[in-house]
């Protein structure tokens, strides 16, 4: 059974989370997306365009990782090891905060793959499990596909005046400035700190993980 949290504040915080991994990635990890796929995409291919086959392989790496992440959470969501991982969400939360606290410890000089494979794959089951407040659909570890759906959102709420798509506008109203947020205070603290600024996206998550057992908690007693 996957774990489920209906309430815009859980999809907020961990968007904001989100949005502060990338850019700490890209200043302190060799500019690497671990988070934004289609990034590595455009990457791997100007590597293959100049024989660069090392580049293109540490950035098909990510991308496989991540694919690799959202296969995982699939048969997660189906339900293949209930007994073993009764609540995949809360489990894929709490081993990227640790992840995230250990990439802290590992020095600029180390293959930095050590850091942004599992932040790839980690990325990959995060969004494969989770990516819905009720009815609405978002995409917590990016801002494209939010980009597209406030535009249609708004579309269908401000112009077309349609009542039921109220509720996606304003949460994608929410979402986009939280990711944009996130990515802003990764920047500046990533400068400021270094390595270790990660753990603040860390703390983020811990927070996001207590709120969606809470969260649980009051949709079971309800």
């Amino acid at each position: 059974m996957t774990d489920i949290s209906t309430t815009t504040r859980f999809a907020v915080l961990l968007t904001l989370a989100n949005g502060f991994i990338d850019p700490y990635t890209v200043l302190t990890r060799g500019g690497v997306f671990a988070n934004v796929q289609t990034g590595n995409v455009i990457f791997c291919a100007v590597a293959l365009s100049v024989r660069e086959w090392g580049q293109a392989l540490e950035r098909l790496g990510l991308v496989v990782a991540f694919v690799s992440g959202v296969a995982l959470a699939a048969h997660l969501k189906a339900g293949g090891l209930d007994r073993i991982v009764p609540h995949p969400l809360r489990w894929t939360l709490v081993i990227q905060a640790i992840v995230l606290v250990v990439s802290g410890l590992v020095p600029v000089s180390a293959p930095q793959s050590y850091v942004t494979v599992p932040i790839s794959l980690l990325a990959g089951m995060q969004v494969g499990l989770f990516r819905q407040i009720g009815n609405v659909t978002y995409f917590p570890i990016a801002t494209t596909g939010n980009l597209l759906r406030i535009g249609q959102a708004g579309h269908d709420y401000l112009i077309a005046r349609r009542a039921d798509a109220r509720k996606g506008f304003l949460i994608y109203c929410w979402l986009i400035p939280s990711f944009s947020c996130g990515a802003v205070i990764g920047a500046f603290v990533t400068r400021a700190v270094g390595v270790r600024a990660i753990w603040v996206a860390a703390a983020l998550l811990t927070v996001v993980l207590i709120l969606l057992v809470l969260d649980q908690r009051k949709e079971t007693q309800t």
